[in-house]
């Protein structure tokens, strides 16, 4: 079942929060499982939804899951969709702190898609931009989303963020980006 039709679901009946704790649990303790192999070097990117990340016990849950699994906060990235930092932007604000302060990354997942502002990119500190996977399907054919996805890269390059695309499945897309 793809994540766009059980994840609203989640959200709807409230399990969303459960569901999620359990998600970065459980990345959580592969990350761990991968580091004791030997590959320290890992990051784990773990998508947080807007009800979660307005929890107030989500900074304790995530420090909870580093300790426990004795991760270091370099390598655990939370993505936040735009959606989220539309909120109280004093209260994202703090949240993101919060989380940066526990050596935590932050991402902005599905940039350039649904209320895109470049606001974000200024009032926010986040540390990874992902390309939305709608302008990466036909970036190598498609001018429009050849010059968006360019765009992206470029502005996020000049902002010293990592820019990750998503849904790179050809050598076509690879090659262009």
């Amino acid at each position: 079942v793809p994540p766009g039709e059980f994840i609203p679901l989640l959200e709807e009946n409230g399990r969303i929060i459960a569901v999620g704790e359990w998600v970065l649990a459980r990345a959580c303790e592969q990350l761990a499982t991968w580091r004791s192999a030997g590959w320290n070097d890992l990051r784990i990117s773990v998508n947080l939804s807007a009800r979660q990340f307005e929890r107030a016990g989500l900074v304790d849950s995530v420090a909870d899951c580093l300790r426990t699994y004795n991760i270091p906060g370099r390598c655990l990235e939370l993505e936040l969709t735009e959606s989220v930092l539309m909120g109280d932007t004093s209260q994202v604000k703090t949240m993101i702190g919060a989380l940066r302060a526990l050596g935590v990354r932050i991402a902005i997942d599905d940039f350039g898609t649904g209320y895109s502002s470049l606001a974000y990119l200024s009032r926010f500190e986040v540390d990874t931009l992902k390309i939305d996977r709608s302008f990466i399907d036909q970036v190598h054919v498609d001018k429009e989303r050849a010059l968006i996805t360019s765009a992206i890269v470029t502005l996020g390059h000049h902002l010293g963020l990592e820019v990750v695309a998503e849904g790179v499945e050809t050598q076509e897309q690879l090659a262009f980006l």
